[in-house]
């Protein structure tokens, strides 16, 4: 397999969240500077659809085509009319970021996950939640639909494919799944590979898992991040995936991404590929050869490579997977005439 740059598209700033609209034509990127944009694949031209008062963390096409909702470091949900580009609902789901959100399968629900992480005691544990820490939200009313409590801070989220379950990851590694209509826990477990904990440069936790993703047939869940270090702060754990039997008792690791495969950095987007035959882990670099690759789903073997020389944030895949898009950054660089350079970037590329 061989990974090929098709185009790349420069924006504003840092592309944080990307979706595809439903005829593939356009994309919809949440970015640094809070706005929400719509991006024509074909010409490149870009414009404003909504804005955050802070910076947007997520985005989601529905699958009417005709609405987008984005989330915000402002704690809010909006709901964006695509033909007028208007915003006609708000919702302040948080008292703190929406961390990273997720819209399932069927475009019904929207799960957004939040907590702010505050000291708790002497050995810096995370203080409690100040309020459910994940919520899901009804797509066409935007009426709560669930609550569910974890500890803070959640970095990561994703639905089921079949929309039964919600999973959360935290900054400690601890994972929780909930079935969404009965609102109940179903399986909880703590993996300390992706934690940090800095005894350099100061005590505090880093790390923790930035996306989640189901397997085929959802009997397995990825967790990505950055492998454990001694020193957090500088990035440079393992880049790193792994895969857990979630309904098996005692939740068993299945699989992981090889040290011979890797380099170090920090991941935080896992998408798999259409035909599911394989995935693509991509994030920032610390040092190594890639901050982006293919894995074999049933081997785990690393099947192609290819640097960004950026930060990659989030990546989905054209539905017939003969492309695929990644949004994320580069270096703002200096400040020019009262300005920065546009330093957004969505990578257009082919895997093949």
């Amino acid at each position: 397999m061989k990974i090929d740059e098709v185009k790349t598209i420069k924006l504003p700033t840092t592309v944080h969240d990307l979706a595809l609209a439903p005829d593939c034509k356009r994309l919809w990127v949440a970015c640094l500077d809070g706005c929400v944009r719509g991006v024509d694949l074909e010409t490149e031209e870009h414009f404003l659809l909504g804005e955050h008062s802070r910076y947007a963390s997520g985005v989601h096409a529905l699958p009417d085509g005709k609405t987008v909702i984005s989330a915000g470091y402002d704690g809010a949900l909006l709901w964006h009319d695509v033909e007028t580009r208007s915003c006609f609902r708000r919702i302040f789901a948080h008292e703190f970021w929406s961390w990273q959100s997720a819209l399932s399968p069927d475009g019904r629900w929207l799960a957004s996950s939040t907590g702010q992480y505050l000291c708790g005691g002497y050995k810096y544990e995370p203080a409690p939640e100040r309020e459910p820490s994940v919520k899901v939200f009804d797509t066409m009313t935007g009426e709560l639909k669930a609550s569910f409590e974890h500890v803070p801070p959640v970095q990561s989220i994703t639905f089921s494919r079949d929309g039964r379950y919600v999973a959360a990851g935290n900054l400690m590694g601890e994972i929780r799944v909930w079935e969404v209509e009965t609102q109940s826990l179903v399986s909880t477990w703590t993996t300390g590979d992706f934690t940090g904990w800095g005894i350099i440069k100061g005590h505090y936790y880093t790390g923790g898992v930035f996306s989640l993703s189901f397997g085929p047939g959802d009997d397995l869940l990825y967790l990505v991040g950055m492998g454990t270090t001694r020193d957090p702060a500088a990035g440079n754990g393992k880049q790193l995936w792994q895969a857990y039997a979630w309904q098996e008792d005692g939740f068993p690791k299945m699989a992981e991404s090889s040290a011979d495969d890797t380099g170090q950095g920090l991941m935080e987007s896992f998408v798999f590929h259409p035909s599911d035959e394989w995935f693509l882990m991509a994030g920032r670099l610390e040092s190594g050869q890639w901050n982006a690759a293919a894995f074999d789903r049933e081997t785990g073997n690393l099947r192609a490579s290819y640097n960004y020389k950026g930060r990659v944030c989030q990546g989905a895949f054209l539905p017939n997977g003969d492309r695929y898009v990644l949004g994320g950054g580069v270096s703002q660089g200096e400040l020019k005439e009262g300005s920065f350079r546009d330093y957004g970037r969505v990578w257009v590329s082919r895997a093949s």
